[in-house]
């Protein structure tokens, strides 16, 4: 009963996460966003979270653009000009991040964004792929390997850094995905029928557990994590078969992500929380 339960929130959590996100809305925030209450209200809908493996600066991927807290910097700054709205966000290298999403109301462009790449830690961006075609909600690198899941239902996948790109049909709607930090081929998803994992990018699924959905982070060989839609950490030392509960973020998420020896939860007020400990502990990191 309390894992059908944790389904449930997750579906209503994700679902309001989302919801909202469309061109008229950025248009409103964009318009008072020299305000610091319009800055809170774009870091309360939070779509993504990165770590720079160079400088350690936390990357915030929000509905009117990217932020940055330094190092040991709880303090968020707006990362170049452009407010558009970054869905899918992920970190590649140093200074360079993909993402994906709809532009702001200033941008002459369609719609869907494709995959955009920034090589100058977020100040700008240029369109790889996909302009007009994909919104990808999620995405995921390992080296050259990118996957995206465009909507909520199309996965796709590449093996070029996002030039080009294959389309792989996933068993139910994607909330979340994670990389084998040591397989690059091998990926678990989290659905709306439960948590599936592939050794083939994508090709073939394997069911895992039809009792539990979340977000998910893969930081380490022997340690997948999965957050459920209340807040609850559970941790996997067998790539998603058998989970335990190691602790709480305090409320839903909004966005998950393992990288640098630590977790990294935004929830959906808009704060994030590092743990340094595996889920254990939760710290604010940053605040809006």
């Amino acid at each position: 009963m309390g894992r059908a339960l944790s389904v449930t929130v997750i579906l209503i959590a994700l679902s309001t996460a989302l919801g909202a996100c469309g061109s008229d809305d950025g248009s409103s925030q964009a318009s008072t966003a020299a305000s610091t209450g319009a800055q809170q209200a774009e870091l309360q809908h939070i779509h993504g979270l990165g770590v720079d493996p160079g400088s350690g600066s936390l990357y915030v991927a929000t509905h009117t653009g990217l932020f940055q807290a330094a190092r040991d910097d709880a303090q968020l700054e707006r990362m170049g000009d452009s407010r558009q709205d970054i869905m899918g966000f992920s970190v590649v290298g140093p200074g360079r991040f993909v993402g994906s999403g709809h532009p702001a109301p200033s941008q002459n462009l369609p719609p869907n964004l494709g995959l955009i790449e920034s090589r100058n830690g977020g100040r700008s961006w240029e369109n790889i792929s996909l302009l007009g075609k994909a919104d990808f909600h999620v995405l995921r690198s390992a080296g050259a390997t990118v996957y995206g899941v465009d909507g909520g239902s199309h996965l796709m996948v590449s093996r070029d850094g996002g030039r080009t790109w294959r389309s792989r049909t996933p068993p139910a709607g994607v909330f979340d995905l994670a990389v084998d930090p040591g397989d690059a081929e091998r990926i678990v998803i989290s659905t709306e029928r439960g948590v599936f994992s592939s050794p083939n990018v994508g090709k073939e699924w394997r069911p895992l557990r039809k009792d539990l959905a979340g977000l998910l982070a893969w930081p380490a060989p022997g340690r997948l994590y999965l957050v459920d839609g209340q807040g609850q950490v559970l941790r996997s030392a067998d790539s998603g078969r058998e989970f335990e509960a190691v602790g709480d973020i305090g409320g839903p998420p909004a966005a998950f992500i393992g990288e640098r020896g630590a977790l990294h939860v935004a929830l959906t007020d808009g704060n994030v929380k590092r743990s340094a400990d595996g889920g254990a502990t939760w710290m604010l990191r940053a605040t809006p």
